[in-house]
C-alpha cells in the first residue's frame, strides 16, 4: 500500500486547513488502498489528526498494509515551472502546524469538500446507497452482475487543478521537493468506497464487464460556471456540438486545462479553491440493460400490409405493419424501452412473401427482462402467429450483436426467387414467351425508379437475372419465376418504369407488360439457423 508519510504532512496540513475531505486528502497524497478509502469519514478525520500529531520522522501508516491492484491516476498539469507563487488574491496561504489540526479538522466537519463538493461525503454514506438500491429494485430487472458508472460535473477537473496549484506553490514556498504531478481520479475512489456497499444491498458482484449498468449523475449548480473562464483561455477546446446541451463537457475542459499556463490559471481562479455552501445534487439514478436481439423468419401472406408503419406527412395510411404484429409481443415479454426493426431486404405493401419467409432481427433497448428459455422463446413464437392471419413467424430465437451482420449480408450479395403474375397488352401465345426460359445471367441497367426516388439516391445500379420460368396463363396473362441478384427491383423490370430499367419484358416481349401481382417465393440467406419444431 502507498501509505502517508512524513513528506505528505505539509500537503495534509494545507488541505486540511482549505477545506478538503479526508478522501481526497488521500487522493491528492496517492494514496493507492482501497480499504483505507472505505473507511468512515469520522475515523479518517482521527486518523489524519493522529499523523499530524505525530513528528517522527519514520514513515507513519494510518492503516495496515493492504494489497491492492494498480490505481487509475490524473496527470493535473505539466512539469513546468516560473509560475508566481501568488494565490489569487496575491497573498500566500499560511500552512497550519500540527497543533492547529484540532482546530482544522473541527471547522472542516460540517463543511463540504472544496474539491469533490461531497461526492466523497454525503454520497458514501449508507443512506445514499440504499436510495440507488431502491431505485434498481423497483426498476424489476434482470441481472447477474453490474457496472456502476458516475457522471462528475466538469467543474471538479477545475477544484482539483485548483488545489493542487495551491498544494505545489506551498511546497515551493517551503522549499520542499514535489515530485508527483497526478492523484488518484475521484471516480476510482469512489467506486472504491460504493463498489462493495452496492454488491452488498443488491446481492450480485460488481464487474466491469456486465451488460446491467447503474448510473449516477452528480451536478452543483452553485459552482456549474466556474469552467467559464476557460472558453476565453482556450477557445479551441470548446465546440458546439449537436448532442451536448453545453460546450463544458467535462473532456473539453481537462483539454483546456492541459493546454492553459500556471499563470492564466491563478489569474482567474483561486487556489486553493474556496469551500461551496452545499452538497453536489444526485440529478439522476438510472438502470440500464444492454440491447437484447431477437431473430427469426417472417411470412407475409397480405397484399395490404406493408413491412414498416406506413405514414406520409405524419398521416397513418394503414392500421399496422409487419414491424408492429412481431415486435409489439416481443415488446411487452421483454418490458424494454423500445425496439429497432431490421430485415434481409423489403418487400412492396401489395408484396407477399411466402417460402421460407424473410428474415429479420429485433434490437430490444434496455429489457428489463433478458433471460429466456427456448421453450418460453416458442410460446413467444405461437403467440405472435396465434394474433394475426396476415403474418407468421418461424426460427424465433435470441441472438448476438455480431451475428446479424450474416443477415445484412444477403441484402445485396445472395440471390433472391420471385412468382410475377404479368398482363400484356397485345395477345401472346406458349411460343411467345418460351425464349425467356432460355436467357441465363440477363444483364440489367436499373436507374433508381420513380417510385423510391424520394427515399433513395439517383444512380444506375447493375443487376442480374440469374433465370427465367415462364408459365403461360392465357393470352394476356403468364406467370413467370425468377431468380435474381438481392436488390433487383422486379416491377420495373416487368414494365420497364418508362425506360428506366433496360431491358426489361416489354422490351424483350416487344409489347407493352406489366406486372398484377408479385411474391417473394423465397431469400436465399442461410440465417438465422433453423430451428427443431
Amino acid at each position: 500500500m502507498s501509505s502517508l508519510t512524513e513528506k505528505d504532512r505539509p500537503i495534509v496540513q494545507l488541505l486540511l486547513n482549505t477545506g478538503t475531505c479526508p478522501r481526497c486528502i488521500l487522493r491528492f497524497c496517492c494514496v493507492g488502498s482501497q480499504m483505507l478509502y472505505r473507511h468512515p469519514h469520522k475515523d479518517l478525520m482521527k486518523d489524519l489528526q493522529e499523523f499530524l500529531k505525530n513528528k517522527q520522522e519514520k514513515e507513519d501508516t494510518v492503516c495496515l498494509d493492504v494489497a491492492d491492484p494498480p490505481c487509475k491516476r490524473i496527470r493535473l498539469e505539466g512539469r513546468e515551472e516560473g509560475a508566481e507563487d501568488l494565490n489569487h488574491n496575491g497573498a500566500i496561504p499560511q500552512i497550519p502546524s500540527a497543533d492547529d489540526g484540532n482546530a482544522a479538522m473541527e471547522s472542516l466537519a460540517g463543511k463540504v469538500c472544496n474539491v469533490c463538493l461531497g461526492i466523497l461525503q454525503e454520497f458514501c454514506e449508507a443512506d445514499f446507497v440504499k436510495k440507488v438500491c431502491q431505485k434498481v429494485n423497483s426498476a424489476d430487472y434482470q441481472f447477474t452482475s453490474f457496472v456502476f458508472s458516475v457522471s462528475l460535473p466538469p467543474q471538479l477537473s477545475v477544484r482539483e487543478r485548483a488545489a493542487w496549484v495551491g498544494v505545489k506553490q506551498q511546497m515551493r514556498n517551503l522549499g520542499l521537493p514535489l515530485a508527483k504531478d497526478d492523484i488518484v481520479q475521484l471516480k476510482e475512489a469512489y467506486k472504491w468506497i460504493i463498489h462493495p456497499q452496492l454488491s452488498e444491498e443488491l446481492g450480485v458482484p460488481a464487474d466491469g464487464k456486465s451488460l446491467f449498468e447503474v448510473s449516477v449523475v452528480f451536478a452543483h449548480p452553485e459552482t456549474e460556471e466556474e469552467c467559464h473562464f476557460l472558453a476565453t483561455a482556450c477557445p479551441d477546446c470548446f465546440k458546439p456540438a449537436k448532442n451536448k446541451q453545453s460546450v463544458f463537457t467535462r473532456m473539453a475542459v481537462i483539454k483546456a486545462l492541459e493546454k492553459i499556463k500556471e499563470e492564466d490559471f491563478l489569474k482567474h481562479f483561486p487556489c486553493p479553491p474556496s469551500s461551496p455552501k452545499n452538497l453536489c445534487d444526485a440529478l439522476e439514478i438510472q438502470c440500464n440493460n444492454s440491447a437484447v436481439f431477437v431473430a427469426g423468419r417472417y411470412n407475409k401472406y397480405s397484399r395490404n400490409l406493408p413491412q414498416t408503419p406506413w405514414i406520409i406527412d405524419g398521416e397513418r395510411k394503414l392500421e399496422s405493419s409487419v414491424e408492429e404484429l412481431i415486435s409489439e409481443h416481443l415488446m411487452a415479454e421483454f418490458k424494454a424501452d423500445s425496439f429497432n426493426f431490421s430485415s434481409s431486404g423489403r418487400e412492396d405493401v401489395d408484396v407477399r412473401t411466402l417460402g421460407n419467409g424473410r428474415p429479420f432481427a429485433i434490437e430490444l433497448v434496455n429489457p428489463r427482462r433478458i433471460r429466456f428459455t427456448a421453450e418460453e422463446m416458442k410460446r413467444l413464437q405461437q403467440a405472435i402467429n396465434d394474433s394475426s392471419d396476415k403474418i407468421q413467424v418461424r426460427d424465433l430465437q435470441l441472438v448476438t450483436r455480431s451475428a446479424i451482420g450474416r443477415m445484412k449480408e444477403g441484402e445485396e450479395e445472395k440471390t433472391k426467387t420471385y412468382s410475377a403474375l404479368i398482363w400484356t397488352d397485345k395477345a401472346i401465345q406458349r411460343e411467345d414467351i418460351a425464349f425467356l426460359d432460355d436467357i441465363k445471367e440477363l444483364k440489367l441497367d436499373q436507374k433508381t425508379p420513380l417510385r423510391v426516388l424520394h427515399r433513395r439516391p439517383l444512380a444506375v445500379r447493375c443487376r442480374l437475372i440469374h433465370t427465367m420460368k415462364s408459365e403461360f396463363i392465357d393470352e394476356h396473362h403468364f406467370r413467370l419465376r425468377l431468380k435474381t441478384q438481392a436488390g433487383t427491383y422486379i416491377k420495373e423490370f416487368v414494365h420497364g418504369d418508362f425506360g428506366r430499367t433496360k431491358p426489361n419484358i416489354g422490351s424483350l416481349l416487344n409489347r407493352t407488360a406489366d406486372i398484377l401481382e408479385l411474391d417473394v417465393e423465397s431469400v436465399d440467406v442461410d440465417w438465422p439457423p433453423t430451428l427443431a419444431d
